[in-house]
């Protein structure tokens, strides 16, 4: 096959980047490796910045959105047996987040592509990219029993953290920035209505804990636990109580309810730089991971295509390859500060192995000023409903 974009993975950089390439005129073919009933109901991020609620509306994929994601204008932090609220649209000039989950941004992306005679390629595995310093880059992918190659202008890797387009650029190309915590997440999906009207982020002697929600009738939980943490020593009765314990100060008691779905995430930051070689530009998971304290994985996905977007447009429409080139630089500038929030969320929340009496208490000061100060919580305002430059 042929066409001038070929974008590995279905994801939200992927679509979003197929979506804005086409109202462009611009052509692409996505490929994906899982079925489009595995892409809908894969369950991640929920949180949009304001800056991404815009695009999609904007674009015509906002519709459902609009209708039924949830509006937040706040956050709280719980500690020292006390709900604090941060105003976010108050302190951020009226912007907010909106909760609406990562698979429905999907499914909406996917089924606008589709009505519009876009093509994604489910259930085909992007094996290798090859030639990307020439003017024919192409992807080798499994499709099937059979091998099979996508010639393109460019290749647009969106692919995810175990996708093959950063391992397909050459050794010593890439500088490798990467930080592992010594704790992960153990995430719920509950059928049970939120607790309380926005999300709940708890520092608790016992470890972090986070409330959110997907809908009106489904909870989104978290616990702080080990790396290794084996599920089966957490049946449902015990999530419950240690949600109970770590959220109790959030004022809201939870009403404990079915567990749909149950995981363990693994914590780490994550860049690679540059995110291009040649006509490869990588996007979102791909090139960067972020702890999710800081609710930026999807929306720094997304904001990557929109310049990438951006630069492809300007490159087909009248030649320029300035943008293109400038890729990179331009992208990790708003990279980087969502590392620095999303770092600084993590440490400031979690409790970490090697802490000691004075570490706690400096975690401590640090949420009694950010609570006290406006200008800290403006500077938490500011990054959570996403800067409108960086």
């Amino acid at each position: 096959m042929r066409t001038q974009v070929a974008i590995v993975g279905a994801g939200p950089a992927g679509l979003v980047l197929a979506h804005l390439l086409a109202r462009q005129g611009v052509e692409s073919i996505v490929l994906e490796s899982r079925s489009r009933e595995y892409v809908e109901k894969r369950v991640r991020a929920g949180v949009l910045e304001h800056g991404t609620v815009d695009l999609l509306i904007s674009t015509g994929v906002g519709e459902r959105l609009q209708r039924e994601g949830l509006v937040h204008h706040g956050i709280n932090l719980l500690f020292d047996g006390q709900a604090h609220r941060i105003p976010l649209s108050e302190l951020a000039g009226g912007r907010t987040i909106m909760v609406y989950g990562q698979q429905e941004v999907v499914k909406d992306l996917i089924a606008a592509r589709l009505a519009a005679g876009g093509q994604i390629v489910f259930e085909a595995e992007a094996i290798g990219v090859e030639e990307m310093d020439s003017e024919r880059p192409r992807v080798r992918y499994r499709h099937g029993a059979e091998e099979a190659t996508l010639e393109a202008d460019f290749v647009a890797g969106c692919d995810g953290f175990w996708g093959v387009c950063r391992p397909s650029i050459p050794e010593g190309v890439l500088t490798v920035y990467d930080k592992q915590y010594p704790f992960a997440w153990l995430g719920i999906l509950a059928q049970t209505p939120p607790a309380g009207p926005e999300v709940m982020y708890a520092y608790n002697e016992r470890g972090f804990a986070l409330h959110s929600m997907r809908s009106t009738e489904i909870s989104r939980l978290y616990l702080q636990c080990e790396p290794d943490e084996d599920l089966s020593n957490w049946p449902d009765a015990r999530i419950w109580d240690e949600l109970g314990v770590r959220l109790a100060s959030g004022g809201h008691p939870l009403t404990p309810g079915p567990i749909l779905e149950r995981g363990v995430t693994a914590m780490r930051s994550y860049v690679v730089e540059p995110m291009q070689h040649g006509r490869l530009f990588l996007a979102g998971d791909a090139a960067h991971i972020v702890p999710p304290t800081g609710a930026k994985g999807m929306n720094l996905a997304i904001a990557d295509v929109r310049v990438l977007a951006e630069a492809l447009a300007a490159w087909y429409q009248s030649g320029r390859s300035d943008l293109l080139d400038s890729y990179s630089n331009t992208v990790l500038r708003r990279v980087w500060r969502a590392e620095h929030f999303s770092w600084w969320m993590t440490s400031m929340l979690h409790r970490f192995p090697e802490d000691d009496v004075f570490q706690q208490r400096l975690q401590l000061s640090q949420l009694r000023y950010v609570v006290s100060s406006r200008a800290a919580m403006t500077s938490l305002a500011e990054n959570y409903v996403g800067l409108e430059m960086v």
